[in-house]
């Protein structure tokens, strides 16, 4: 079962690439060089630690061995089993896969929504999908994630013989509340962090015996670089389970670039409702409805 559930899916013809958005399949047919053009690469590279929280500047780059914190990031090695990864990629795989941008397929569990109008329908929204139901309870067993209810689940398929990734972005801040979680299955990728705001970073030497010196503390920052120009790299190993939060979440876009995609890979990505929607907001009916509906965990993609 585990075999029949990590090879890789069938490299159709046809994409779902719309407007400046490209894949493999796409750039093969309309052949030439293009005249859409990849976003060029961040000039500085940082590495994200999760055990100490801090973005580290890559070796030999020019601030290797400078470091800044890098708040509201929470990596969850091993949250699923290998055996659990196969049986959830087994049930997927049953259900259809829709052609999506950049190369990807997806399955979505959660209401159509219009987000340029903030409109919503719940037409047809059946729940997550029932194998997601463990999941979100040992979601509950960590802390920072407690009092997480989904109300939306997304299935992305990532696949190299497409040329899957997707652009730098902010996940809506309309509807979607402050935690943005993601398991990440079949292989590991790295999520790339940017942030378009103006100003300077200010960063700290790195002390001896990094990283683990960091969790004591660091020099004074005695160096800065341009924020529009630092990439921070958030390695992402097989069965992780990723919480963004706070300016992770909506102050720094994240994206996965087509050279992390060296394996197919799934990413189930599950939203919570914004406060417009919870107890006390404008919405809240509307986000009871959701709720119950989500965690029905009767669903099928929409």
């Amino acid at each position: 079962m585990a075999a029949a559930a990590v090879a890789t899916p069938e490299v159709l013809r046809e994409c779902g690439c719309k407007g400046i958005r490209t894949c493999l399949i796409c750039e093969r047919q309309r052949g030439g060089d293009p005249p859409w053009q990849h976003p060029p690469q961040k000039t500085h590279r940082f590495i994200y630690y999760s055990d100490t929280g801090w973005a580290v500047g890559a070796e030999e780059s020019d601030f290797e061995g400078w470091a800044f914190p890098f708040p509201g990031v929470t990596l969850i090695e091993d949250f699923v089993t290998r055996e659990e990864e196969a049986e959830m990629v087994q049930l997927m795989d049953r259900e259809p896969w829709k052609l999506s941008q950049s190369g990807r397929r997806k399955q979505d569990y959660g209401p159509k929504v219009n987000f340029r109008k903030q409109k919503l329908k719940t037409a047809g929204f059946r729940g997550l999908p029932s194998f997601s139901r463990e999941v979100v309870r040992r979601m509950g067993l960590y802390p920072i994630l407690e009092d997480f209810r989904p109300v939306e689940q997304c299935n992305l398929d990532y696949c190299p013989e497409r040329g899957s990734a997707i652009d730098p972005h902010l996940d809506d801040a309309w509807l979607w509340g402050e935690r943005l979680v993601s398991l990440n299955l079949l292989s590991p990728t790295v999520l790339s962090m940017s942030r378009e705001a103006p100003g300077s970073l200010l960063l700290c030497l790195a002390p001896s015996g990094f990283p683990e010196a960091l969790v004591e503390g660091v020099m004074a920052p005695s160096r800065s670089v341009l924020c529009q120009e630092v990439e921070v790299a958030v390695p992402l190993p097989r069965r992780s389970l990723l919480v963004l939060t706070g300016a992770a979440r909506h102050q720094w876009k994240h994206a996965v670039h087509r050279r992390h995609i060296e394996a197919r890979r799934i990413c189930a990505t599950f939203r919570e409702l914004s406060a417009e929607f919870c107890p006390g907001g404008r919405q809240q009916e509307l986000g009871q409805e959701l709720l119950q509906i989500s965690l029905s965990f009767q669903g099928r993609p929409m």
